[in-house]
């Protein structure tokens, strides 16, 4: 696929995880093509550093960050109040952000953490958004899935989403996978008229920081090491998520999953528009859960 050329002048985009691997490309991406960028990180230094590379490469000065953690409730509230604070409008956003947990840990609100931040932190920030995205139409929501979703072959189990009863950091990743998925159809079906678009994609195996940092240990950090000289380049990793934010092939396209540009095929389980509906009301309780405590 060759390099992805349009014009983003006097365009708004906000980039979950933005600061390293195919965040950060896709950053370089639309401030490249004139886009005022906002990404995210958890560490300021380390989202300081990002924007300082993302302008050097873009020649875009206009690549701000913002601090954002996914696994807060309160973080990601403060986030979407500062942004809307600072812009009257936004274009594009790219639900980047995610990760893959070897043991069982806990968000700061108490919920599993690959579902919690994978899934349940981008479902709250595009709610917080939506205003924002719905008076900028047309405007579009760009979901990062993974073909690992076909690893959860029963669909959710809405017993036990929170991964109490049993815990594999494959088996809640491709979970959350799914999640990604099923949210992006009834978001886009619950946006149908407003003018913005909600679709998914596979990014490809990315040679990444993705489950570095201690997030995994013992055998399974072994194999991502392992895997790491086989898995394709951030910069190409970027590509699909670049598409689905500026490409006019996709204008009005909505509810989708992608890989490579292309529509993608999701599993039988990805497909399911019952459980699609039935996951956002569970996300709204969990959500709900939290403000009212």
């Amino acid at each position: 696929m060759n390099a992805i050329d349009e014009d983003m002048t006097g365009k708004v985009a906000v980039i979950t995880g933005g600061n390293t691997g195919i965040g950060k490309e896709t950053a370089v991406s639309l401030a490249r093509m004139g886009a005022d960028v906002t990404i995210t990180s958890r560490n300021l230094d380390k989202g300081a550093e990002a924007v300082d590379e993302i302008r050097g490469r873009s020649a875009n000065e206009d690549v701000h960050m913002g601090q954002l953690h996914l696994a807060s409730f309160a973080s990601i509230r403060r986030f979407a109040e500062e942004f809307e604070a600072g812009h009257d409008r936004l274009d594009v956003l790219v639900n980047n952000a995610g990760g893959v947990i070897g043991d069982r840990r806990e968000t700061e609100d108490g919920f599993e953490m690959t579902f919690g931040v994978n899934h349940l932190g981008h479902f709250l920030l595009t709610d917080l958004l939506l205003d924002l995205l719905k008076n900028s139409a047309p405007s579009r929501i760009v979901n990062v899935a993974s073909a690992a979703h076909h690893g959860a072959r029963g669909g959710l189990d809405f017993d036990d989403l929170q991964a109490e009863q049993r815990y594999s950091g494959q088996g809640v990743y491709s979970a959350s996978k799914l999640a990604n998925i099923l949210f992006t159809r009834e978001l886009a079906r619950r946006l149908a008229g407003t003018g913005v678009t909600a679709n998914c994609c596979h990014p490809g195996s990315i040679r990444s920081e993705f489950g570095q940092g201690g997030d995994t240990r013992g055998l399974y950090s072994f194999g991502l090491k392992l895997a790491r000289p086989f898995l394709i380049g951030v910069e190409r990793g970027a590509r699909t998520q670049t598409w689905l934010a500026v490409s006019p092939e996709v204008a009005g396209v909505s509810g989708e999953y992608f890989a490579h540009s292309k529509r993608g095929h999701p599993s039988k389980a990805a497909r399911d528009d019952e459980a699609a509906r039935r996951l956002w009301e569970e996300s709204e309780k969990l959500v709900a859960s939290v403000s009212n405590a």
